[in-house]
């Protein structure tokens, strides 16, 4: 004669709330009594409830990977390119750069150059050619050259290689103010190992502000500048921004701004 069956233990909404935290549903667990008074009130099928567990758990899944890809990509602030002056500079490539935003050169692991003087807006366009690969769900890791170099100096071979890796694997990695500060040869053979490992596989966003003919200057002595710039420029758009300062120009609206208020007497609005 069979036993008669012990019955099922009943699963309270704690122990489901556990599981469900253990199977990273966390959207449903963090609303699973409202989610169930829901679909009791408007009498949901099961494929109802199914589909909206589902729906809301890939939203949030897509929002923790973008303010991860984010936080990783360590944009911080900028101004979005609505703001830029397309017509200070005396010479830009608006449709190379409109272009750009496009991500149009990530397809096939080129690369894009920035060259200008100081405060033409190079590094305004790069966060937010940047920031638009980041919201397309690229990875991104945005470095100046001096932090990218700093990072990589005095590291033993083996934490090295791992750190080539780290920074081969992003789909785009900016290359920020190369050109600012001067380095030794040393500096040199890491940036071309970093370029060398993302040569024709993924993309390098550099800004300069100076011409390639001048590199020697940034980094005296290298014996890896012309090596180095082969791969950088090879499948690349070049491009060269001309004009004044946008900060300069900035500081003179600002003081003449302060100088018709000081005309307009202390109680002018």
């Amino acid at each position: 004669m069979n036993s008669p069956k012990t019955p099922k233990t009943l699963t309270t909404n704690s122990d489901l709330v556990a599981q469900l935290h253990q199977l990273n549903l966390l959207v449903t667990a963090h609303n699973l009594d409202d989610l169930l008074a829901r679909a009791a009130t408007q009498r949901w099928s099961l494929r109802q409830l199914l589909e909206h567990v589902a729906g809301s758990e890939i939203e949030d899944l897509a929002r923790r990977s973008l303010e991860r890809r984010l936080a990783q990509a360590r944009l911080g602030r900028f101004k979005p390119v609505a703001d830029f002056d397309w017509h200070w500079p005396s010479k830009i490539d608006r449709p190379l750069l409109e272009r750009a935003l496009t991500l149009d050169f990530l397809t096939s692991a080129s690369n894009l150059i920035l060259c200008g003087s100081n405060g033409l807006g190079k590094t305004l366009l790069a966060k937010n050619i940047a920031h638009a690969a980041v919201l397309a769900g690229h990875s991104v890791l945005f470095r100046t050259a001096a932090d990218l170099l700093a990072d990589l100096d005095g590291d033993s071979p083996g934490l090295l290689r791992r750190k080539f890796r780290f920074y081969a694997r992003p789909t785009l990695l900016v290359i920020d103010e190369c050109g600012y500060l001067a380095y030794d040869a040393h500096a040199a053979d890491l940036l071309f190992e970093i370029i060398n490992h993302r040569y024709e596989r993924n993309s390098i966003l550099l800004t300069t502000n100076k011409a390639f003919k001048d590199w020697n200057t940034v980094f005296p002595n290298a014996t890896c500048i012309a090596a180095l710039l082969d791969r950088l420029t090879h499948h690349a758009d070049v491009t060269l921004i001309e004009g004044t300062s946008y900060r300069v120009r900035e500081s003179e609206l600002e003081a003449a701004a302060r100088r018709q208020k000081s005309e307009r007497g202390p109680h002018a609005r």
